[in-house]
């Protein structure tokens, strides 16, 4: 069936506000010709933001040292870090007194927070959260919770957990804000008044919220915040770990070395360390820099741009990636919490006959659409989802036609932001369309794992 074209004027309210790099990038068709490279895998990185790469670009000439260094450009770029640390604090409502530590990305962060979490905390996380939040906490209490299927029923799970908690240990829920599967939105708030009743913390995942969505953690009362440059339309290798001061200052340095020590001297036994007590604590080594300014220029386009402006386009692209695929009747959407549940723009669906991997395959080789395909570093939401277990055996990169009724057991997943042009989400949901009318037009071949077209 094809795919009813909006009228131009809807088109022009969803122009793009803001400028990324790589729109007009040319990819090669194996069946010959190029297009405009579609990135619609934004869930795992987003592509940078022209005025991050203007900014950092302007920066690079003044390219110094960090801390303690006396020339010109050491200061200057001394400045424009702790500077760009007070943007992301601002950026993400943080109180006064919090720490705002600067990582490599959000696993990283949580692994920062796993390592300073005090002996004996009980740690609630449930089933369904990405590797990074449900993986980290290998020294504590950990109770994994069953996957909720509605918001209401994530409360009260919680809840329920959480009454059997025992106060005289520390408390942690981990929860994420937008799944990365399914880009559902979860009930933050509500889950942050189930927690603190119960005397416990919450340490919310943010990666894939706060570049769909304002985060106000003051407003929300999170207690720890986490999320990367990467998904935030900045470049790899920085992320950010923020929040309540006591347990990141108590606990030993996430990595030791220089810039996390104040006074170290030498003693019979070897050396006594006197190790920093605010965010520098956990920043061992030269820092990042370039990440953290680029994270701070992202953040500032992004808020300079109008969030309700931001989110009224993306949810006008969601409705209509949703609405073309929902006219391909073999696309099944994933959904945990209901199909009506509120989500950011991230889809991921199944399409009948396809195994996803060729099915991602195919939409790039033959179209020029990039999207992900398998598990998302979450397998148990995956399975659950594709009602698969983990006995069954793999189909990553299997070219051939599934068997009849039989479901794939990985997904296919698009997403797109700030800078995603229309005609992007359009040509996605032409291609998926044909597609699953006329199969792909090419051959693939399983190499090292993955499916690719035979050249």
């Amino acid at each position: 069936m094809p795919v009813r074209p909006t009228p131009p004027a809807a088109d022009a309210a969803l122009a793009a506000p803001l400028p990324v790099l790589g729109t007009d990038v040319m990819v090669p068709l194996v069946t010959g010709g190029k297009v405009p490279y579609a990135a619609l895998d934004h869930a795992a990185s987003t592509p940078a933001l022209q005025r991050v790469w203007d900014d950092v670009s302007a920066y690079l000439p003044y390219y110094g040292s960090v801390h303690r260094g006396a020339g010109y450009l050491s200061q200057l770029s001394t400045d424009l870090f702790e500077q760009s640390r007070l943007t992301l604090r601002d950026f993400v409502g943080c109180r006064p007194d919090d720490h705002v530590v600067f990582t490599r990305s959000t696993t990283d962060s949580m692994n920062l927070m796993a390592a300073t979490v005090p002996v004996g905390t009980q740690v609630h996380v449930f089933e369904t959260e990405h590797h990074a939040t449900l993986l980290p906490w290998r020294g504590a209490e950990v109770t994994v919770l069953p996957a909720p299927r509605s918001p209401y029923e994530a409360v009260e799970t919680l809840a329920e957990s959480l009454t059997g908690r025992d106060p005289g240990h520390p408390g942690l829920v981990c929860v994420t804000g937008a799944s990365n599967v399914t880009g559902e939105l979860w009930p933050v708030a509500e889950i942050v008044q189930v927690a603190h009743a119960a005397g416990a913390r919450v340490l919310l995942d943010a990666a894939q919220l706060v570049p769909h969505r304002p985060v106000d953690v003051r407003a929300l009362d999170i207690d720890y915040i986490a999320f990367s440059g990467h998904k935030l339309y900045a470049p790899f290798g920085a992320g950010v770990l923020a929040g309540r001061p006591d347990w990141l200052r108590d606990a030993e340095p996430y990595l030791a070395g220089g810039g996390a020590t104040r006074r170290v001297t030498r003693t019979p036994a070897g050396v006594a360390v006197e190790w920093h007590e605010d965010s520098t604590r956990h920043e061992a080594g030269s820092p990042n820099v370039i990440g953290a300014y680029a994270m701070a220029s992202a953040c500032q386009a992004l808020s300079e741009a109008g969030p309700d402006a931001l989110v009224a386009r993306e949810e006008a692209l969601l409705r209509r990636t949703l609405r073309g695929l929902a006219e391909v009747p073999q696309v099944s959407v994933l959904s945990l919490l209901g199909q009506d549940s509120p989500r950011v723009g991230v889809v991921s669906f199944v399409l009948d006959g396809w195994n996803s991997s060729h099915l991602a395959a195919a939409l790039s080789a033959e179209h020029g659409i990039g999207v992900r395909d398998g598990m998302f570093c979450a397998h148990p939401l995956v399975r659950l989802l594709l009602g698969s277990s983990p006995d069954q055996p793999d189909q990553c990169g299997a070219p051939e036609p599934l068997a009849p009724g039989e479901r794939p057991v990985n997904a296919v997943r698009m997403s797109f932001g700030v800078g995603t042009p229309v005609e992007h989400v359009d040509r996605f949901v032409e291609a998926v369309a044909k597609l699953a009318r006329d199969g792909a037009q090419w051959r693939y071949r399983i190499e090292a794992g993955r499916c690719v077209p035979v050249r």
